[in-house]
């Protein structure tokens, strides 16, 4: 098998409140302000903010949109997150699968009764595999952002990674609204492509019926200018503030569900496979 190296996902140390599963002060989780692994975050968004420019973006909806990469199931795609290790985590050590039935499970205990919500935390990673098929790093993880207009302040790394971004020195693209309209609505904006994006359109794609509130889930929960910190909002429509709460609910049970108190996946499997034939049943392309 061949282990594909993620590096570190620097979306990790700028996360707002989380669940705290194992009793640790939130302090403990994540220090990617300082230490060995500083380094790496650093150059990681240094990269991503110098090549995802707005021509860069449009280029990997050609490329990916498409979905002609692959065709598995989705529970074959989990699997797949088996071979991305991301050796940046200093709290715990094991695949990202067991990641997707934590989530999962978190959501499962809190909404017992929105199965889609469950499959949203299972699946909402499973955009990682592009790494697989040779995108960078830089091009799969990390906090998302629009292209084609201002960079804003909140955007982790702001003042010290654009330097070299040409879009940056656009005059055209560096205004608050760039090339988009008053409230045109997040549809309509180019984000910085990443496994967000793209197992959206890969949803979109094979037309698996999950609800809005489940796909603006898997769409934004890297946008953290957005939900954590407000930005963008003269961009968004009644549509997109309607769905915002969603995306925050969503983000209680992101990365910071990780314990080292395992779930037992053979046992979980065919409770989520039962939700994966509702929703996003047989063999999708990718």
């Amino acid at each position: 098998m061949r282990v594909i190296n993620l590096g570190p996902d620097p979306s990790l140390a700028y996360r707002p409140e989380h669940l705290l599963t194992d009793g640790k002060d939130k302090s403990q989780f994540r220090n990617f302000e300082s230490g060995d692994l500083f380094d790496r975050v650093f150059n990681t968004y240094k990269l991503m903010h110098t090549h995802q420019t707005l021509d860069f973006v449009k280029q990997k909806h050609a490329e990916w949109v498409g979905c002609t990469h692959s065709r598995m199931t989705v529970m074959e795609s989990i699997d797949r997150l088996d071979q991305l290790i991301d050796e940046s985590d200093p709290d715990v050590d094991f695949p990202n699968s067991f990641h997707a039935f934590q989530t999962a499970e978190g959501i499962r205990r809190e909404h017992p009764d929105k199965d889609w919500f469950q499959l949203v935390g299972l699946i909402h990673d499973v955009g990682k595999i592009m790494a697989l098929w040779g995108e960078p790093q830089w091009a799969v993880v990390g906090d998302t952002y629009p292209v084609g207009c201002r960079f804003q302040n909140s955007i982790v790394f702001r003042d010290s990674t654009f330097v070299e971004n040409p879009d940056e020195k656009n005059s055209s693209l560096n205004t608050e609204y760039g090339i988009y309209e008053t409230h045109c609505g997040l549809d309509k904006v180019l984000m910085s492509w990443g496994h967000d994006e793209y197992l959206y359109q890969v949803m979109k794609f094979n037309k698996c019926p999950i609800p809005e509130e489940g796909l603006y889930m898997i769409r934004f929960h890297s946008f953290y200018p957005w939900h954590t910190h407000g930005n963008y909002m003269h961009l968004c429509n009644e549509k997109d503030l309607k769905m915002l709460p969603w995306v925050k609910e969503f983000n209680k049970f992101d990365l910071y569900t990780k314990s080292t108190d395992m779930p037992d996946v053979e046992q979980l499997k065919p409770y989520y496979q039962s939700l994966i034939d509702k929703y996003c049943p047989g063999v999708l392309s990718w």
